[in-house]
């Protein structure tokens, strides 16, 4: 199988669906393929929004691939509609991997919504940072799965969480996919296996498509590479105890020792998240300007939203996401205190990842909370705290974005390479996990 022809292929779009859209064009497939292609309904969002699975092929193993388990992260749903229309179109693929395929192609309906206001501008910093919304740790599809330990549980999964066990439990899985994507950090993989091979491969696939790994921060202090850029999965165990969430789709799917891979893809390009050499400045100098900044950043929200706390009547979902993201920012930089060897020097890509990861949380945090004061106001509560931290926020906002702007990261990628990449991956794993399976020609 010849995974870089198939990357090559993928169309090339202007914008990321809207969630309707989406669903539009998964309709006109299962049309267009009724002896191939089928749609069923898995569930229904928090809001009554229906989850669809579309299956494609008949093979003795089955994988399940989840997109947009983020609602910021849409890369995934045109990840979706390239493989089910490869599949559609390629019968030897098909019978070489010898999968049975069930996707999902937005898990997150509601959330993905309040995205679309940004949707049509993908790489404008500007509209995603004021039409931006992520729910907080323990609101998110990919992080309530259950989990038990012996100090710790969860046991609260959503309704589209649900839906997705449901799914595993009904095909029993050998391989999950969960497509994510990011903002400024190169492209990177979780694995829920140390193998060195498949990770090799996965690491192979990003410069195919022009794309640097990462070589910054990992997203979580203290994840361990396999290679560089190709992480072993977290435990949930690890991850929800710290900030009061579940379990991963990685967790659940161990349960039916199936191989589990997340393919993270940047929004941006930069040179930078892929440089080691030495910036000059030592680590510990790096952390302390971040903290320095966190801290900021999270007396101004906190000033902001004492203000106008007696005033609010809105549960909107704008303001439940800063009430939690704050919380889930400020435990991240409890995590980094911990890292090791904090004297030596920083690396370039240190030094970027860091910087553009406290513009990066400036811009979507400040965002969520106007959005959240918005809803105060549309919803005829005007109040004179309210307007006067809408005000002084936005002021606020400008200030950071100036900053953001005169400390760019590279031009935005193409979502066609972005697509192509998370594609790549998803072959090359289930072409690593199919029984009797061949190696993959190599990534060139």
């Amino acid at each position: 199988m010849n995974v870089a022809e198939y990357m090559r292929h993928v169309p090339g779009c202007a914008a990321f669906p809207t969630v309707d859209a989406l669903h539009d064009e998964l309709d006109e497939l299962t049309a267009a393929h009724p002896d191939l292609v089928r749609s069923r309904r898995i569930g229904a969002s928090r809001l009554g929004d229906p989850l669809h699975a579309v299956t494609v092929g008949d093979g003795p193993a089955d994988a399940v691939v989840i997109a947009g388990p983020h609602p910021n992260e849409p890369v995934g749903a045109l990840t979706a509609l390239a493989l089910v229309k490869l599949l559609c179109r390629d019968q030897r693929l098909r019978t070489e991997l010898g999968f049975r395929w069930h996707i999902v192609a937005c898990a997150d309906p509601d959330g993905a919504r309040l995205n679309e206001g940004w949707y049509g501008r993908p790489g404008d910093r500007r509209a995603y940072a004021e039409h931006f919304y992520r729910p907080g740790l323990a609101d998110q599809v990919e992080w309530t799965f259950p989990l038990a330990t012996a100090d710790y549980s969860f046991d609260r999964p959503l309704p589209e969480t649900a839906a997705l066990m449901r799914l595993m439990d009904e095909v029993r899985p050998s391989l999950v996919c969960s497509l994510h994507n990011g903002e400024y950090q190169g492209a990177f993989f979780y694995l829920n296996r140390h193998d060195a091979t498949l990770a090799e491969r996965l690491a192979a696939l990003p410069g195919l498509q022009g794309i640097g790994l990462h070589h910054g921060e990992p997203e979580l202090p203290g994840a361990e590479p396999i290679v560089p850029a190709v992480y072993l999965t977290p435990p949930g165990s690890q991850v929800g105890r710290a900030f009061g969430a579940g379990g991963s789709s990685a967790d659940y799917a161990a349960a039916f020792g199936a191989l589990h891979l997340v393919t993270e893809v940047p929004t941006w390009s930069d040179e930078r998240v892929a440089d080691q050499s030495a910036s000059g400045r030592p680590y510990r100098e790096i952390l302390a300007g971040g903290a320095a900044a966190r801290r900021e950043l999270i007396d101004t929200m906190r000033s902001g939203m004492r203000a106008v706390a007696g005033d609010l009547s809105v549960r909107s979902p704008f303001r439940l996401s800063t009430e939690s993201t704050l919380e889930t920012f400020r435990k991240l930089g409890e995590l980094e205190e911990t890292v090791p060897d904090p004297d030596r020097m920083a690396t370039v890509a240190e030094e970027f990842g860091n910087r553009q990861m406290l513009h990066l949380m400036r811009l979507r945090l400040l965002g969520t909370f106007l959005r959240a004061l918005d809803a105060e106001i549309a919803a005829g509560n005007p109040t004179p705290a309210i307007r006067e931290q809408r005000r002084l926020l936005a002021e606020r906002f400008e200030t950071w974005y100036g900053q953001a702007e005169a400390d760019p990261p590279g031009p935005p990628i193409e979502l066609r390479k972005l697509a192509a990449v998370q594609l790549g991956a998803v072959l090359t794993a289930a072409a690593h996990t199919a029984p009797d399976r061949s190696p993959p020609a190599p990534a060139c």
